[in-house]
């Protein structure tokens, strides 16, 4: 009988977009691809990568909760850097659940496997948009289940990614937010979240200019990567729509159009050289496949 074999392709994704946290998320173009197969015994090669090659390995935690690594070899390429803010763990975890259940046929639905990549990931924005590809709005559907809905990227529209040398934890990020904010730091993130996803549906990109402002996580932040920051509070200055943390940070999301997506590349590569590496990083409107090998 023939071993089965798949290739799994799963996007980077850049979470919360300013006002969203917890709630927007958007895939981007680096990727992270994992290759499976039935050899008759377990094995996992990094591809060159800091991580574990044992069961732990986040990808084999997530495949063997739907099924036995046993027999499998895994493979793993990956563009997208660990711990910077964009979407490492839940590239791994939906590749991971992608791989299982192709290789064995489970049939799982997206909403399923949204659910079980949010129960590893601990919240749905980064899976969600790893899963989904395009733009998603993450909450809670029928039972407490995570939902998601879609939509495209918009015309026009081009994200740069400044991604630091340095690491930041999504724990550490996290307990920099208290539980509880002031109801007009909550009422300026509505109101800009709002702004911002009728922008991204419109292509009006003086909305998403206005609506990528954040009251809410950011400035809580500040400590953690206060060169980051200092990125966000003058990127309009560059020539750039604006700037967000991407996720936990510390990579930083610029916002510009596809016109001026070059001239505001190059002058973030002058600003921060020896500090940070610079990628034009559209906006990908494909989440997870799995492609014919």
């Amino acid at each position: 009988m023939t071993a089965r074999h798949r290739l799994i392709r799963v996007p980077a994704s850049s979470a919360n977009l300013g006002p969203g946290y917890d709630v927007l998320a958007a895939a981007v173009s680096l990727f992270l691809e994992l290759e499976v197969e039935e050899t008759g015994e377990f094995s996992f090669d990094p591809g060159g990568l800091d991580v574990s090659t044992g069961r732990d390995n986040l990808i084999v935690r997530a495949f063997e909760t739907l099924h036995s690594a046993d027999g499998i070899a895994f493979q793993l390429r990956s563009e997208i850097p660990l711990a910077r803010g964009l979407g490492s763990s839940a590239a791994a975890i939906v590749a991971g659940l992608f791989a299982a259940d192709h290789l064995f046929e489970l049939a799982l639905s997206k909403e399923e496997m949204l659910a079980r990549a949010t129960e590893i990931e601990g919240h749905p924005d980064n899976v969600a948009a790893a899963i989904y590809g395009g733009f998603v709005i993450c909450g809670t559907g029928e039972q407490g289940a995570p939902s998601a809905a879609r939509f495209d990227p918009p015309g026009g529209l081009e994200g740069i990614a400044v991604i630091p040398a340095e690491e930041v934890s999504t724990e550490r990020a996290r307990e920099a937010i208290p539980a509880e904010v002031p109801l007009a730091d909550a009422v300026a993130n509505v109101s800009a979240a709002s702004r911002l996803i009728l922008g991204l549906q419109t292509a009006d990109l003086d909305l998403v200019a206005a609506g990528i402002a954040d009251h809410l996580h950011q400035d809580r932040r500040r400590e953690l990567y206060p060169r980051s920051m200092e990125l966000v509070d003058t990127a309009g200055a560059l020539g750039a729509l604006g700037a967000t943390i991407s996720g936990a940070g510390p990579t930083v999301l610029v916002w510009t159009t596809w016109q001026d997506a070059g001239k505001v590349a190059e002058a973030l590569e002058s600003r921060c050289e020896g500090w940070a590496e610079i990628h034009r990083l559209p906006f990908s409107p494909h989440g997870a496949d799995v492609p014919e090998l």
